[in-house]
């Protein structure tokens, strides 16, 4: 039987909150998520274990009621406290964060690696982007947004939870890519770098890309096999980091059945 909470000063509904914050994420080892469309992604690909709790308002009547059972229900002021959007749908999961590792695994041929990138909706779409054009793996560098901040939670639409996603050092990562021959491009705009309609024909890839101001960190580009740029026949000087992924990723596509 799920449990009732009333007052915003109930010791468990304190702990909810405090994950709002990337340091008590962290140290709590959980990330909350809302709204009736990221729950039931959650539902459909995360084993029931990793759920801590589902948290339902009093008044929650949305498409899920017949398909949970939630563990608390919530009075409605509390639910608007708890939401970090303007209209919360009155539906909540507490979910553990996956154990890290740094060692990528063997099997993968298409991989995107993220340098500093630092807006939670730039992120969250190249993590969707990079689901939609089947890529194996998202690893995200030293200085990148939290994977579990609330804006990029929504901006995946549930994306984070089809692949795996890696946070490590890119160095490392570049490294461990190279001993297993998969090619390294990093996009850059120097006197070497090569338009991408240049590769063609490559059964395996990791694109780096970088910094919405900075773009790629300089020591990442020394470290690829090569640099790689977009051409732009119009007047604009650069692209969204987002957008400039997306056209990447669909180039570099991973066709392979997973």
């Amino acid at each position: 039987m799920e449990t009732m909470i009333s007052s915003a000063q109930n010791n468990q509904f304190k702990e909810w909150r405090k994950l709002h914050q990337a340091k008590q994420r962290r140290k709590l080892g959980q990330y909350i998520i809302e709204g009736e469309h990221l729950v039931q992604e959650a539902l459909n690909y995360l084993p029931r274990e990793q759920f801590d709790a589902i948290i339902v308002s009093e008044d929650y009547q949305g498409t899920l009621i017949t398909e949970i059972s939630p563990d608390y229900l919530i009075k409605e002021s509390l639910a608007s406290q708890l939401s970090q959007t303007q209209a919360s749908q009155g539906i909540f999961a507490v979910i553990k964060m996956p154990d890290q590792t740094e060692q990528l695994s063997q099997n993968g041929t298409h991989y995107l690696l993220v340098d500093a990138v630092q807006d939670p909706g730039n992120l969250g779409t190249m993590i969707r982007t990079a689901d939609a054009f089947n890529y194996d793996v998202i690893i995200l560098g030293e200085g990148t947004v939290d994977l579990y901040n609330d804006k990029v939670l929504r901006s995946t639409q549930g994306s984070l939870w089809h692949l795996p996603i890696i946070q490590m050092p890119l160095d490392k990562a570049i490294d461990q890519l190279k001993a297993q021959n998969i090619p390294v491009l990093a996009t850059a705009l120097n006197q070497v770098a090569k338009s991408y309609k240049n590769f063609t024909n490559l059964d395996s890839v990791a694109i780096i890309v970088g910094n919405e101001g900075q773009g790629v960190n300089p020591k990442n580009i020394d470290l690829a096999d090569e640099s790689v740029f977009i051409p732009m026949p119009g007047r604009s000087e650069s692209l969204n980091v987002a957008v400039a992924t997306g056209i990447l990723l669909s180039e570099f596509t991973n066709s392979e059945l997973n």
